[in-house]
């Protein structure tokens, strides 16, 4: 598994710029040859065609600057525009930069909550085999209101394995699913894990359709920064099981789902993503699986307002920006992805 990139923000930029050898470089020197000493004429022209296309870069690391400050002002825009409060942050899968507009802020996460979750019954089986397989029954006891569909069935008439409830949790939202998941998992190593990833902020402190303890504040939170540090983890397959188990973990929140999230992302396109809301709040924890420039979303928002109008906005804005990115070359024009991936090439970083 290749090593994390570090982080780079918006205003972040590399250089093209090489220094070249002068003659013969070391490397290419013969036995016996000598270092060649040419006039300071011939130096000259040389170093000026050995500069071309480091400028040639310089110029179209440009363009890509005024790129990326056009789509942080965008972002800015939107969030400062939303009638409520609300953060984001993007990362770009294929350079590591990143976009953030209040991502240090701490929301309550509704059923976005739910991610860590899935990753912590895949985490706990990697150590006790046979675990995503335990069967637990559908009875009155376990059963729980709001989203989702086990609600309605009848007492102790099914019973469902701890991944099928897993699905249930992520496809449907279901709720009777989710608190069999923190039952049998504990809330304590589902945010250890979340801690361990890089996501202290993020925190499931009750089990879901529990109004009493929402209305003492205790709240299942998180930051826009958390959850997409989670999801890049995710998407990188950086986390601490085999990379199959991983791979299941996107499999499962890749299931299509509707949602404003996925409105302006056309259809085809692989999106592992979990939204969430409640009254006043509204969140969308996922990753883009664009050809040639994958990326995260997250978006959250509070305090009223149309969430779902802002979080389709934002993710208009990013898939506008990334698919402007994807399959161009250095300079900007537009190539089949095929194409640029057999010269040997990538989509501009």
């Amino acid at each position: 598994m290749p090593a994390p990139r570090p982080p780079a923000y918006w205003t972040r930029h590399s250089s093209g710029a090489r220094s070249p050898e002068a003659c013969h470089p070391p490397a290419a020197r013969r036995p016996g040859w000598k270092a060649c000493a040419l006039p300071a004429l011939a130096l000259s022209i040389l170093a000026l065609f050995a500069l071309a296309p480091a400028t040639a870069v310089h110029a179209q690391e440009a363009h890509r600057e005024i790129l990326r400050t056009q789509f942080q002002q965008e972002l800015e825009a939107l969030v400062s525009a939303y009638e409520g409060v609300g953060g984001v942050h993007v990362v770009d899968l294929t350079d590591g930069t990143r976009f953030a507009v209040r991502d240090h802020l701490i929301f309550p996460q509704a059923s976005a909550i739910k991610i860590p979750i899935l990753v912590e019954l895949f985490r706990q089986a990697e150590d006790e085999p046979g675990l995503r397989e335990r069967r637990v029954e559908v009875t009155d006891q376990v059963r729980t209101a709001g989203s989702g569909v086990l609600q309605h069935l009848t007492d102790g008439g099914s019973a469902l394995s701890l991944e099928d409830h897993a699905i249930y949790m992520i496809l449907y939202s279901d709720n009777t699913s989710t608190n069999v998941l923190i039952d049998e998992l504990g809330m304590d190593a589902v945010n250890a894990l979340s801690a361990s990833l890089g996501a202290p902020e993020t925190r499931l402190q009750r089990k879901m359709i529990r109004p009493e303890q929402s209305a003492r504040g205790n709240e299942n939170l998180s930051t826009p920064r958390d959850a997409a540090v989670i999801m890049e983890r995710i998407m990188e397959c950086d986390l601490p099981m085999s990379e199959a188990s991983c791979r299941r973990v996107k499999e499962i929140l890749a299931i299509p789902k509707g949602g404003a999230y996925m409105d302006p992302i056309p259809g085809g396109v692989a999106v592992p993503w979990k939204p969430g809301g409640i009254t006043g709040v509204a969140t969308a924890w996922g990753a883009v699986e664009l050809p040639g420039r994958p990326y995260v979303l997250v978006v959250m928002s509070s305090y009223g307002g149309d969430g779902g109008a802002f979080i389709r906005q934002v993710s208009t804005a990013a898939w506008g920006y990334f698919s402007r990115l994807a399959g161009v070359t250095e300079y900007g024009t537009r190539v089949p992805l095929d194409l640029l991936e057999r010269g040997g090439g990538d989509s501009i970083r």
